[in-house]
Parts: structure tokens; C-alpha cells; sequence
């Protein structure tokens, strides 16, 4: 199949010859066109570039990454390449120029997009023309205003920042840093447990008074925070970090309430913000900064579309929403570049999240708000162990389901949420799910 036709108003004026990537010295010329050209150079960007050749599309792709590396799968650096001793980097390097045959331009950082001339302008003031633009520009680390990054504070989101804190905590033997991680969340509670997996002394600030009560039932959360203090994790709930100072060899936080914490390193998952500004500005805008596509991911513009941790689209199931987690990620990736090549889909996938940590798991679906009602269902899980299923309700219907230590049952959850129906009694729900580990899981 080839490449789609652009719109009608692109096409008077550009020759094919126009829509190779060709350098010119014409400096009112654009420095490359491509067919596809990606913005953003994350797993978005190598599921869509992969899915645009495997649609059958042979037109030109560029992608231009701000980021100084080439996409790398974001779960990894916070799981499996601290906690797993036979994956290495190489194991989840996705291959992507050589794969597709793309062109990436890395540190490039895109800052206009001109919809009429089908451009977009970099930083350095370079332009780059194309048939079909895809925004999968991610989201950047929600930041405090006291505290700057530096040699030893991380906003942990890239793989330079692995690269960063992996020199500041060496493996093997050795003294190992105290590390202060920043934020209880999703980031920080993978990085807490990954810390003092590798030897060193941590600490975790968050502003919770149990670790994960904004996120589990009260119950669950007393449990979950005892996996960090029974691994050796000084939690300090009710901690709201106002400033600090990187000098010499240390990091001195500065809490609101005035007390210090002195680490070797701090690293801050605080959550992230949608990019694309000011690209974005020539698109409809969520509320949360995000940018508004339909369900074939196309934007307002013409030839425009947004995929991953920047979109928000129509899910079937959950209606309107803004994912940040990977399965949206490559599932959105993959289905806009086919939809780039040709493809008449839409995209018509729910997505899962999950997390590991200290030997436990879970995966998700849904809205996760402790502030709703909530269900407990724990069970024996067929070895012994123990398996719980939590299921958040509105007054109408079950809005999100997890499966904590479960093998399996995430169609059952995805079935029950489409269902957009609610027990008059909310208790009826146990033993609605009952994965069951078997031999091939365990």
C-alpha cells in the first residue's frame, strides 16, 4: 500500500521530488521533507514508524527527537535494568532507524508547526516539511521551582537520566549513596524499590500520610507501604519538599515544615505535563494541556495527528481521556502509523497500566481514586499465596479495576468496565474475578 495523498491545498506547488528528504542550500527552502514525519522520540515514534512500513507505505521517514538518544522503552529504566540481572540495555533497544530506514535527528526540539505550508520549525531555526506529521512529543517531569536539576538531583523521565543516576550508584560491591526519592507515585515508589535493591540507603518523601492512600483504600495502601519498610525504605509520608541545594557531594532538601534531609542524590518522580507547547498551539487543546484528536488520532489540522502521552482521544470503553502509560503508548503508536500509510481503522483499544515491585505485581485498567468507593477482594491465589482485586465504583458503574499479584483477568476487568453497570450493593463484586496462577504462570 502506498503512502496516503496529502490534502489538495499541500499538493499545488510540491513535486514528488519536494517530498524526499533532501538537503538544499535554497535557505528559503526547508532543510528536509519527508513523507512521514514523527515529532517526538519515544515508543510512540518507533511503533508508528515500524507500523508505517509494516502497512506496506516505502515513503521517507523522519523523526525528530529532543532528546539526545534514541527511543528506548521508558518502563525499563525504572524497572527491568535495575531489577532484573539478564536484561541489558541491548535487550530493549528497539532498533528503530534500522528496522524502518527512518532518519532521526536528535536534539531537535521543535518549537512551530505551520499547518497551511505542512512545516514544522525547530529551535535552531530549521524547517522541516511533510506529507503526514505525527506529535508524540510525551510528557516532561513536573518540576519544583526551589529545586533545580543538577549532578546529583534528577527529574527522572529519560534515558540520559538512567545513564546519569546508574554513574552516581554503581553496581556491584562498594559504598553505595543515601538516595532521597521525591514522590510516591508511579516513578518514585519503581525507583524507591529499585534504590534499595541495589544496596543503597533510601529515603522516600511524599505528602500522603500513608504511602498510596490518594491511589488504593486505606487497607490496601497500609499494606503497600509496608512492602518499602519492610525492605529497609525510610517513608516519610506528610513530607512536601519546598527547596534544596546541591553543593559538593550532597543534596540538602528543605522541607515545608522545616525540617532538612541531607542524600548523596535526590531523584523526583513527581508526575509528568504534557509537551508540545508551543507546537501545539496551532492545535485544539485539552484542558490539561493535552491535544485534542478524534478517534483516528487526527488533530484539527489537516494531515495532523497526536499519539501517546500528549493526546487526549475518545476511548470506547472509558470515554474521553490522556493516557501516560506504555500499552497506550505503542498500541496509539502503532495504530496512527498504520492510519498514516493508509490504514481506515480507529482506534478502538482500552489500555492497561502495571507496575512490579519487590517481587509483586499488578495491572490495571480504568480510573484508580481512592476517594471513590471501593471493594477489597482478596483470595488465595493457587500456590499459597495471596491475590487481591480492587474495583473503584461511581454512583452508576465500576470505573477501574486492579489486579494485584493476579495471573490473568484483565479481559474480565475490561468486560466488567464495558459493561457501564454497578451492583446496587457493591459487596456482590467479590469473586466477580478469580484468576488463578497455573503451572505455565508460575
Amino acid at each position: 500500500m502506498t503512502a496516503p495523498t496529502p490534502t489538495a491545498a499541500y499538493l499545488r506547488g510540491v513535486t514528488q521530488t519536494d517530498q524526499t528528504d533532501v538537503s538544499t542550500d535554497d535557505p528559503g527552502a526547508p532543510r528536509a521533507t519527508y513523507d512521514f514525519l514523527i515529532v517526538g522520540g519515544g515508543m510512540v515514534a518507533d511503533a508508528a514508524a515500524k507500523a508505517i512500513r509494516e502497512q506496506g507505505a516505502q515513503g521517507s521517514i523522519g523523526i525528530l527527537g529532543d532528546e539526545p538518544t534514541t527511543p528506548y522503552p521508558r518502563p525499563a529504566l525504572s524497572k527491568k535494568l535495575w531489577t532484573d540481572p539478564d536484561f541489558s540495555y541491548d535487550d530493549g533497544e528497539p532498533s528503530t532507524a534500522e528496522e524502518t530506514g527512518a532518519e532521526i535527528h536528535l536534539e531537535t526540539r521543535v518549537v512551530g508547526l505551520d499547518p497551511d505550508a505542512h512545516e514544522v520549525t525547530t529551535e535552531a531555526g530549521d524547517r522541516f516539511g511533510y506529507g503526514s506529521l505525527l506529535i508524540a512529543t510525551g510528557g516532561h517531569p513536573t518540576t519544583l521551582d526551589g529545586l533545580p536539576a543538577g549532578d546529583r538531583v534528577l527529574y527522572y523521565r529519560t534515558l540520559s537520566d538512567y545513564h546519569r543516576l546508574r554513574g552516581l550508584v554503581p553496581e556491584g560491591e562498594g559504598d553505595k549513596p543515601h538516595v532521597a526519592v521525591v514522590g510516591g507515585g508511579y516513578i518514585g515508589s519503581e525507583i524507591a524499590a529499585a534504590m534499595v535493591g541495589e544496596g543503597c540507603r533510601v529515603t522516600l518523601l511524599h505528602p500522603d500520610e500513608v504511602l498510596g492512600e490518594s491511589v488504593y483504600p486505606r487497607e490496601f495502601a497500609e499494606r503497600y507501604q509496608q512492602l518499602f519498610t519492610d525492605a529497609g525504605i525510610d517513608v516519610r509520608g506528610g513530607s512536601k519538599v519546598a527547596g534544596g541545594l546541591e553543593a559538593g557531594d550532597g543534596v540538602q532538601l528543605q522541607l515545608d515544615g522545616g525540617e532538612t534531609v541531607e542524600a548523596d542524590v535526590v531523584v523526583l518522580g513527581l508526575g509528568i505535563q504534557p509537551s508540545g507547547d508551543p507546537i501545539s498551539d496551532a492545535l485544539d487543546r485539552a484542558d490539561d494541556g493535552g491535544i485534542v484528536v478524534d478517534e483516528r488520532l487526527a488533530t484539527s489540522a489537516p494531515d495532523v495527528y497526536a499519539a501517546g502521552d500528549v493526546a487526549q482521544y475518545p476511548d470506547p470503553i472509558l470515554g474521553r481521556r490522556r493516557v501516560e502509560h506504555v500499552d497506550n503508548a505503542d498500541s496509539q503508536g502503532a495504530t496512527v502509523g498504520r492510519i498514516m500509510a493508509g490504514s481506515d481503522e480507529a482506534y478502538d483499544h482500552t489500555p492497561m497500566f502495571y507496575s512490579d515491585l519487590f517481587g509483586h505485581g499488578y495491572e490495571a485498567m480504568g480510573t484508580l481514586d481512592a476517594s471513590l468507593e471501593t471493594v477489597v477482594d482478596d483470595f488465595e491465589d493457587g500456590d499459597g499465596g495471596q491475590s487481591t482485586v480492587l474495583y473503584y465504583l461511581s454512583d452508576d458503574e465500576v470505573v477501574g479495576v486492579l489486579l494485584w499479584d493476579c495471573a490473568g483477568g484483565l479481559d474480565e476487568a475490561e468486560q466488567l468496565l464495558a459493561a457501564h453497570t454497578r451492583p446496587a450493593d457493591a459487596s456482590e463484586l467479590v469473586g466477580r474475578i478469580r484468576p488463578q496462577k497455573n503451572d505455565e504462570d508460575s
